[in-house]
């Protein structure tokens, strides 16, 4: 039982997670041979401001700061 997650940064769409989960259970049956079935994709969102890149928060690059 393959059990994949994703940090990121939120905002991502409902349509865009689903996409997103599909294509990775596609990718572990294609290179790995495991079951759809039993695969799980997590994604888990932190809020911008709780995410740091170059000593900044992600919402304060985004707010140009």
């Amino acid at each position: 039982m393959p059990v994949v997650t994703v940090r990121t940064v939120g905002g991502i769409s409902e349509e865009k997670k689903e996409e997103l989960m599909d294509r990775i259970t596609v990718a572990l049956k294609e290179v790995l041979g495991k079951n759809p079935e039993a695969t799980h994709v997590i994604i888990e969102e932190v809020p911008a401001e709780n995410w740091g890149i170059r000593g900044k928060t992600v919402a304060a690059i985004r707010a140009g700061k």
